[in-house]
């Protein structure tokens, strides 16, 4: 391999920081879904399609750091690169949910103080891996194909995306690239009109509809994300990471839409917003400009904790949904509990980037793509 296929190109630090803004808006979405009793009455209603929001952003930064790569790298060395990107955070996220799980038993989990060590340990080990778990070995009862720690079934698909990009869509052409996100944009809003509950909500188990819920999610706006990046054509827009910002939260934090009599209305919502919502703000985002220090010290510091805030955080979404529901515990109540998991989760995320994340991934790089030059 090259040495210039190693060099880092600049971030796009807008971006980084609305991918910090999304997680942020997840954790809070998680933390009010305890008190939930329905889809219908969610705060911060459509936080799930924060998921989708980042499939985008990946396409587009994938696109970005290694289309013009290609002939300088090999698939492999692709692949490296990614899983020193991704995997150290997805080793983390087992560790913090194997170390949280037995305080998570309550009678939302009444089993949890019956699986042995041994059994727990074993899925959190798979889970190093991403490798999904059946049913079967379910040690929490959610049927989750990571039940250590939920989220990891996103970073399941995304390097799905990846190994198709790295594989054969990176060869696509710009009209054959076109057609597939076309496809998949028609496949999105078929399932989100369609679905029983009127949205994209699933991904995270391993049977035949979640997986092609998992699937669905993934491939149009990763994609889409990835021909964005090379037809699109950057304009130049003031305060574009305020403006962009505004549209993440009005887009996740929107309330439902159509009720239980038009659940379709919803899903209408749902894919509309993947596929022509997310790309704008991508598109705005990477076509604006930060003028200030302070501004980029907040995106740098959003686009940092971005991804560990995310693959972390779950972990102690479980114990506070486990004490909401042994407590049944309003809003108001749970309040003070609410800020604290919050205010703790983003320190997690800080101290697992620092202590954690940067090292090994400065490690890595030493030890497997410096050794392979």
């Amino acid at each position: 391999m090259q040495k210039n296929s190693l060099v880092t190109k600049p971030h796009y630090l807008i971006l980084d920081g609305l991918r910090g803004v999304a997680s942020v808006m997840v954790v809070a979405f998680h933390l009010f879904e305890a008190h939930s009793t329905s889809h219908l009455d969610q705060i911060i209603n459509h936080g799930y399609l924060a998921v989708d929001f980042f499939f985008v952003l990946s396409g587009f930064v994938v696109a970005y750091a290694y289309d013009d790569r290609w002939g300088k790298m090999g698939v492999g060395d692709f692949f490296k690169l990614r899983l020193i990107r991704l995997q150290p955070m997805v080793v983390m996220g087992m560790i913090v949910g194997a170390v949280l799980f037995y305080f998570q038993d309550s009678v939302l989990w009444p089993s949890i103080h019956q699986v042995p060590v041994g059994k727990m340990l074993l899925i959190m080990l798979i889970g190093f891996t991403l490798i999904p778990v059946p049913p079967s070995m379910d040690i929490r009862g959610w049927q989750e194909m990571h039940p250590l720690n939920g989220p990891g079934w996103s970073l399941l698909f995304e390097y799905i995306a990846n190994i198709l990009y790295g594989l054969l869509v990176r060869k696509f052409s710009k009209v054959a690239l076109s057609l597939l996100v076309f496809l998949s944009a028609c496949a999105l809003i078929h399932l989100a009109v369609t679905s029983a509950n009127g949205d994209v909500i699933g991904g995270w188990s391993i049977d035949a509809g979640q997986l092609r819920i998992g699937f669905t999610r993934v491939m149009y706006p990763f994609f889409a994300g990835l021909l964005l990046f090379r037809i699109g054509r950057l304009t130049h827009l003031k305060n574009a990471f305020f403006w962009c910002s505004l549209l993440i939260v009005v887009a996740l934090g929107i309330p439902r839409i159509g009720g239980t009599e038009h659940l379709w209305m919803n899903g209408l919502y749902d894919s509309l917003t993947i596929i022509f919502i997310f790309p704008l703000i991508v598109f705005l985002g990477a076509s604006g400009q930060l003028t200030s220090r302070f501004s980029s010290r907040v995106c740098k510091f959003l686009g940092d904790i971005s991804y560990p805030i995310y693959i972390t955080h779950y972990p102690l979404i479980y114990l506070y949904t486990a004490w909401v529901a042994g407590n049944k515990a309003t809003i108001g109540q749970g309040l003070p509990f609410a800020v604290l998991i919050f205010i703790g989760s983003i320190l997690l995320a800080y101290a697992c980037l620092k202590w954690y994340d940067e090292p090994v991934r400065r490690w890595l790089k030493k030890k497997i793509l410096l050794k392979s030059k």
